[in-house]
């Protein structure tokens, strides 16, 4: 398209009638970031343009050429030729005056009957809506890789902690099965996120609707929105779908820490149960022989900046009187930073898990060398009709005795167990790891035959969240 803006007028170039000291001021600029928002940007201005020819608030010439420049524009900012001038402070601007420089003063229609502030605001929420999905398909492919992990383990037998103590044997496919249950319920929250997001605000004007018979249904289905707001006040400053985005990320992160820590003590020397590969690991820069969990470092590390967001917005809206205020500028960088950090971390703890060697050798041995058995034992007890707490005392004892005499249960003789109880019997001696765990035999138990109903579950999950 040929510029048609040669010899203008300046003062009827949109962006120029709102230009002044402020927008100078590196102090208010928001272009070096809200220019994420330019595909939403236009997309929204093409639907409002279409809708305004529609209804006849501007003539039909007018909305092809803006129709026309807008799409010129698209093009130029997906190629890099578009020329972002901070002078113009916002996405918005910046658009706008391309657009005046191309089409001339058809331009000036475009902004008929809107804002910047109902703008942003539907600009925002079609991004959240974005990187909701993106974020839900990123816990889909992390669930993915933990059952096809925990598919291979259904029999490997490793102990299971509290207090980061050995307390029972468990089997590593359960243990992992656990982590799918957290990422089911990050992928919920942010799917959900987008439902609250899912309330198209253009329309609203500034606050107070606008004054031209415009037609909001048509442009929600344009933009694929299902709902229209309801108040045009509440509308244009209303944030909480971007706090909820924050929140569901952070407890996504807080699941991601978790299991980046275990990653980390697990891929240690002392534990030894698992080797990351050397896609997700770094070298040391002065010892040789190390390999370093730096990517579940990080992620570890970034949970905290996710937090800081959340917490940061919050703050911001607290005591923000009606309606739009400048502050709500303030909610953008925190909401790109977090779903770059939350989608990034997902996808790299995907790929830890999918490079992940297990040692089960290693698991077993921890499991066997420690008093895992201590409950089964005592249930034994049970079983012969002692209540629990006299049984819980006797085995209590006897592991104070195989601490002492610096043995473990696989290693006394039946004697031993009848010097804590005389109601231990031989059947005693056929207490093992794999009778511990198959002994869990209820629903959301550790049984193996458990775990693979878990996991015939989880993959019908996961067919489903496909359709």
């Amino acid at each position: 398209m040929t510029n048609q803006n040669a010899g203008h007028n300046e003062t009827k170039d949109p962006a120029s009638a709102a230009r002044g000291s402020e927008l100078a001021n590196d102090f208010t600029v928001s272009v070096h970031y809200d220019h994420r928002l330019y595909r939403e940007d236009i997309a929204g201005s093409i639907a409002h343009a279409r809708m305004m020819g529609r209804q006849g608030i501007v003539d039909k010439h007018d909305v092809n050429k803006i129709i026309d420049g807008l799409v010129e524009i698209a093009e130029e900012i997906e190629s890099g030729k578009f020329k972002w001038k901070s002078d113009l402070e916002d996405i918005h601007m910046n658009v706008e005056s391309r657009l005046f420089e191309l089409i001339g003063d058809s331009a000036g229609h475009l902004h008929t009957a809107r804002s910047r502030n109902d703008q942003i605001a539907t600009d925002t929420r079609l991004w959240t809506q974005k990187v909701c999905a993106q974020a839900f398909q990123s816990c889909v492919a992390l669930q993915r890789e933990l059952v096809k992990l925990a598919e291979k383990h259904i029999d490997t037998i490793l102990p299971g902690y509290t207090h980061l103590q050995r307390g029972q044997p468990v089997v590593l496919a359960h243990h992992l099965m656990a982590y799918f249950e957290m990422f089911d319920r990050d992928a919920t929250r942010f799917a959900q996120v987008a439902e609250a997001a899912d309330v198209m605000p253009l329309g609203s004007g500034a606050m107070a609707g606008v004054p031209y018979p415009i037609d909001r249904d048509w442009i929600a289905d344009e933009l694929d929105f299902q709902e229209i707001s309801r108040n045009s006040m509440d509308a244009v400053s209303d944030r909480d779908y971007i706090v909820e985005f924050l929140s569901a990320s952070s407890l996504a992160m807080a699941h991601l820490s978790r299991l980046s820590e275990e990653l980390i003590i697990w891929s240690s020397d002392e534990f030894g149960f698992i080797k990351l590969s050397d896609e997700f690991t770094s070298g040391s820069s002065i010892m040789p022989q190390k390999r370093n969990p730096d990517f579940a470092e990080l992620i570890r590390g970034k949970t905290g900046r996710v937090f800081g967001s959340m917490m940061s917005l919050l703050t911001t809206i607290k005591g923000l009187p009606l309606t739009y205020n400048r502050d709500l500028q303030e909610d953008k960088e925190g909401l790109f930073d977090t779903a770059d950090t939350v989608i990034k971390s997902l996808d790299s703890a995907t790929g830890m898990i999918a490079g992940m060697v297990v040692n089960p050798e290693r698991m077993y041995k921890a499991a066997t060398n420690s008093f895992v058995l201590a409950t089964d034992i005592a249930d034994y007890l049970v079983r012969k009709g002692v209540p629990f707490r006299e049984a819980y005392i006797a085995v209590s004892n006897l592991s104070k005795q195989c601490i002492s005499d610096d043995v473990g249960f696989g290693e006394l003789e039946l004697s031993d167990f009848q010097r804590a109880s005389d109601l231990f019997d031989n059947g005693v001696m056929d207490i093992t790891l794999e009778s511990a765990v198959a002994a869990r035999d209820v629903p959301g138990g550790t049984a193996p035959n458990r775990v693979r109903e878990a996991i015939a579950e989880a993959k019908r999950m996961l067919a489903e969240a496909e359709e």
